[in-house]
């Protein structure tokens, strides 16, 4: 397993580590396998989808609406003021799990994997473990 240490900058932000996946499976010399990208951050997500500028805002502001920051009567928020940011966790996924073949992951076209801050910003970091042959 290899930890990797990010900062984000914003509230909310989702920050692109599929180079850094790659590289860490092309290192590992697994052909064929599966890789896990895992954060154990309570109010942080892993997501994959695709890397375009005007789809991660939409998607940051769906959230937004899906979830409020202004409802105050989250009970949670009597102790962190932070309630919002873990029900978005829990509706997304802490990790995700890519096969890979041919030496790296089989990703599409056009998806990319995202570390999605929900409570930034903050030090962060998420885990890659390999799994293979």
């Amino acid at each position: 397993m290899k930890t990797v240490e990010i900062k984000t900058d914003h509230k909310m932000e989702l920050v692109d580590i599929t180079e850094e996946v790659r590289r860490e499976v092309e290192r590992s010399g697994v052909g064929e396998g599966l890789v896990n990208v895992y954060t154990r951050h309570t109010t942080a997500s892993i997501v994959i989808n695709e890397d375009e500028e005007g789809l991660l805002k939409d998607f940051l502001a769906s959230l937004q609406r899906i979830v409020p920051d202004d409802i105050y009567n989250y009970l949670h928020n009597r102790i962190d003021n932070n309630a919002s940011s873990h029900i978005r966790s829990l509706i997304l996924s802490p990790g995700v799990c890519i096969p890979i073949t041919a030496g790296g992951p089989w990703l599409g076209t056009w998806q990319s994997i995202f570390f999605l801050e929900l409570d930034g910003p903050r030090r962060r970091s998420f885990a890659i473990t390999i799994l293979g042959e």
